[in-house]
């Protein structure tokens, strides 16, 4: 049996702001710190249905948000309705649930109106409606991009301190894909899969004969997936059936590709990413303490007790 990483995984359990703020690091000026992008770009906006007015996506993952519409002047009788919507790759955009600004109309136009960003996707835009006459607004996502000469180290510690978490729980923390290679089938019904949180939809399992003949096998006919929450999930054979007969390939003949960890940074819980910012912040500030001999290096405590419950005990 053998395991090698095939994808890896985009987002990352703590973003650099929360490690800076969790070391109490600031920098720069104001201006320094953040940057702002319109989304809908202020003017007078003619009618339009259905939130047909589409502003631009701004990359908001690892950074704090805020939306704003700033009108002007609506037109006699016109109102503007506008929302913020969320997508992971830019794409496809779905509505962001508290991200509907109140209705401008002519009694309430001339304001500006703003809205914390708190979900966690990769990017947001705004889009908006305009009816029954002309109406004068724009919309802008300002970013907090605080920045330092130790940014691109903190992002290392931060990659470092996740890894080094990884391997005391056994994890797989955040979505990454994995092949797992058998050199046959198991005496038993059950092929267990390590790293925890299984993603049932992102599973094949596949045989290669001595011919070089591979066959893909289908899931519910010739295996069952058993995700068991956060715990190592399974590849169980169906009543009345077995694992297929073949000569095997000599090299990798039985290839099962899973998907697993947690789906967004929100899920992993928050004893993982204290964990991760406990290491963090110790790299930080021993950065040199810790090249100190083995004999007077001694693991965090604090760190240990709180990933006690989340290591992963299985053997495979």
């Amino acid at each position: 049996m053998k395991v090698i990483l095939n994808t890896a995984p985009v987002l990352e359990p703590i973003t650099l702001a929360e490690l800076k703020l969790h070391l109490r690091l600031d920098s720069g000026s104001f201006a320094d710190n953040v940057d702002e992008t319109q989304s809908i770009v202020p003017g007078d906006h003619v009618e339009i249905a259905s939130y047909a007015l589409v502003g631009t996506g701004v990359e908001v993952l690892g950074y704090r948000a805020l939306v704003t519409l700033n009108s002007g002047p609506n037109g006699a009788g016109g109102t503007v309705d506008c929302k913020i919507q969320e997508s992971d790759d830019d794409s496809t955009y779905t509505d962001w649930s508290g991200g509907a600004f109140t209705q401008v109309t002519t009694d309430n136009d001339n304001e500006i109106q703003e809205i914390a960003y708190t979900g966690t996707k990769r990017y947001i835009r705004t889009v908006a409606t305009v009816a029954v006459a002309t109406c004068d607004f724009g919309t802008t996502i300002i970013r907090l991009t605080a920045t330092s000469v130790e940014d691109d180290l903190l992002k290392d510690i931060i990659k470092t301190a996740w890894e080094h978490v990884e391997d005391i729980t056994r994890r797989a923390l955040l979505t990454q894909t994995w092949d797992y290679y058998l050199d046959e089938w198991p005496d038993s019904n059950v092929i267990k899969l390590p790293f925890g949180n299984l993603q049932a939809g992102n599973l094949t399992v596949k045989y290669t004969d001595s011919d070089g003949d591979q066959t893909t096998m289908t899931i519910t006919t010739d295996y069952l997936v058993e995700t068991n929450g956060d715990q190592c999930g399974q590849i169980v054979l169906p009543y009345a059936t077995s694992w297929p007969s073949f000569t095997a390939y000599p090299s990798n003949p039985i290839a099962i590709q899973f998907a697993c960890g947690w789906t967004t940074a929100a899920l992993v819980p928050y004893k993982i990413k204290a964990a991760i910012l406990l290491i963090a912040a110790d790299l930080y500030a021993n950065r040199e303490g810790q090249v100190l001999s083995t004999l007077n290096y001694h693991e965090n405590k604090a760190v240990m007790r709180l990933l006690a419950s989340a290591r992963l005990w299985d053997e495979f």
